[in-house]
């Protein structure tokens, strides 16, 4: 009987994932990983995620089951790469995406080793996504789910072939409304639990007073100015608050209506200006991961998303000086952000994909 480690989170999903597992007869552990307290993040609740009411549910959903349960701390590895990781980002005018760095070194990392060491065949999670084997190619591939709503292969597009090959996701032909079916049929104390929303150290999507309380550092006021006239029409209250494509929130009266467009970290200067300053034609990406592919040796079509929630759109892929990624657009595109995510997709296949460079060729650079 094949063993697998299922990282129950305490939500609805992760424990779905469980269930099915051992109806498919494999011998299952239930592990729930402690990414941070609330001290290390200034929060004064307990956030949805992460939490000790959330190792609750999943250790009372384990023994619903019948498995055993076990508190996984993964402290060290989500301050270095996660909490550290999005305060150097920001002070350095990146928007970083957490949960694609927590997924490749904390959960599919640190509990993907800690799966081995437990002996355990597979690592398992609630993540809406398939993986499948194509025998022609020799190669794992990540696949998006069947429901497209809750569909996360964006945020996967990290996992290696040695890990694919390990991982298992039993939700990705099911949708959200089957899932709390299940779990409710089967009496989970969660069935009904509302899913998280925010990133799970900033439950109230204040990310500058996290930034500063893990920084130690206030963030700075600084000039609002015009980019096409270098007119300053403002005083912002810190690059932290402001993101690119941003309109509400500003404090400007204006003729038209103004975003935020580019940000200058050296000279804590926050740019504004009409939106069609946003598109770009292309962008360079770095820190590129191939899953489809061994690697990118010429053009290839594919479509992309630069943000989780966006509908992936026509590009074409060329490889780049020091193993980046040039994504030509099809059409500009909006607001592309450094510091994001861009995933390339064959279909309902995950190409690849990496971290967001530079925007490029559009009126704002």
């Amino acid at each position: 009987m094949p063993k697998v480690l299922v990282a129950m989170s305490g939500g609805v999903d992760s424990s779905a994932a469980a269930l099915l597992l051992q109806e498919q007869h494999y011998e299952v552990i239930g592990a729930t990983g402690r990414m941070f307290a609330n001290e290390d993040v200034g929060m004064s609740v307990e956030s949805r995620c992460c939490s000790l009411a959330d190792v609750e549910d999943a250790r009372q959903v384990a023994a619903k089951l019948g498995i055993p349960h076990k508190v996984i701390p993964c402290f060290n590895a989500f301050r270095e790469h996660v909490l550290d990781n999005f305060v150097s980002e920001y002070a350095a005018g990146r928007t970083p995406n957490p949960c694609v760095d927590c997924n490749k070194f904390v959960k599919f990392g640190a509990l993907f080793e800690r799966a081995r060491e437990l002996g355990c065949d597979y690592l398992a999670t609630g993540h809406y996504a398939a993986v499948t084997y194509d025998a022609a190619k020799k190669r794992w591939l990540l696949c998006r789910a069947v429901d497209q709503k809750k569909d996360q292969s964006y945020m996967l597009y990290s996992l290696s072939q040695e890990q694919l090959a390990h991982v298992l996701f039993p939700l990705g032909q099911l949708t959200k409304p089957e899932i709390r079916q299940l779990a409710a049929a089967h009496g989970f104390v969660n069935a009904a639990k509302p899913d998280s929303q925010d990133i799970c150290f900033v439950p109230d999507g204040d990310y500058a007073k996290v930034i500063e309380f893990l920084s130690q550092k206030k963030t700075k006021p600084g000039p609002f100015v015009l980019l096409e006239t270098g007119e300053v029409i403002g005083t912002h209250k810190g690059q932290l608050h402001y993101t690119l494509g941003q309109r509400k929130g500003l404090g400007i009266a204006y003729a038209h209506p103004l975003y935020v467009v580019k940000k200058d970290v050296a000279q804590n200067i926050v740019y504004l200006g009409p939106e069609s300053l946003l598109f770009s034609k292309s962008l360079l990406a770095g820190a590129c991961n191939f899953i489809s592919i061994p690697a990118l040796t010429g053009p290839l079509d594919v479509t992309v998303k630069t943000r989780y929630r966006q509908q992936d759109v026509p590009a074409t892929l060329e490889p780049a000086a020091g193993g980046q990624v040039r994504v030509i657009f099809k059409e500009p595109m909006r607001a592309v952000t450094p510091g994001q995510a861009v995933v390339f997709y064959d279909g309902q296949n995950v190409v690849g994909g990496g971290t967001i460079i530079a925007a490029e060729g559009g009126a704002a650079q």
